[in-house]
């Protein structure tokens, strides 16, 4: 009898099957791969880094070159670089005296203020 039409369909059939079985898991990888890729980063990421960086700067400018308090309720400000400078090579003329004035100034600085008083009902 004749077996090879036979054969040769049993084959097509079976390279049919693996190819399907191929291009269903090519298809799955691909939809895997666009669905779990991550948003792109927005195109103003840039422009918003830019503005950022800007205002830090600014920001440092005025600490830097503006006089400003830093705690009004110890008394501290922040001087401009060049009083500062200035405040500190006359100061330091007299070691001694600058080192007790700079200590007393950080011991204001970093003071910790008083608890604050219990209420007359706390006392019973």
């Amino acid at each position: 009898m004749n077996d090879e039409p036979i054969q040769d369909r049993a084959v097509l059939a079976y390279v049919i099957a693996i190819l399907g079985a191929f291009l269903i898991v090519a298809g799955l990888a691909w939809a895997i791969h666009r669905y779990t890729q991550p948003a792109p980063l927005g195109e103003d990421r840039a422009t918003v880094r830019a503005n950022a960086l800007k205002e830090l700067r600014a920001a440092e400018n005025e600490a830097l070159h503006n006089v400003g308090w830093v705690d009004p309720s110890k008394g501290i400000v922040r001087l401009r670089i060049e009083d500062a400078m200035k405040l500190v090579e006359r100061e330091w003329e007299n070691p001694a005296a600058a080192r007790s004035n700079l200590i007393a100034r950080v011991e204001k600085a970093t003071a910790i203020p008083p608890p604050a008083p219990q209420k007359p009902s706390e006392f019973e």
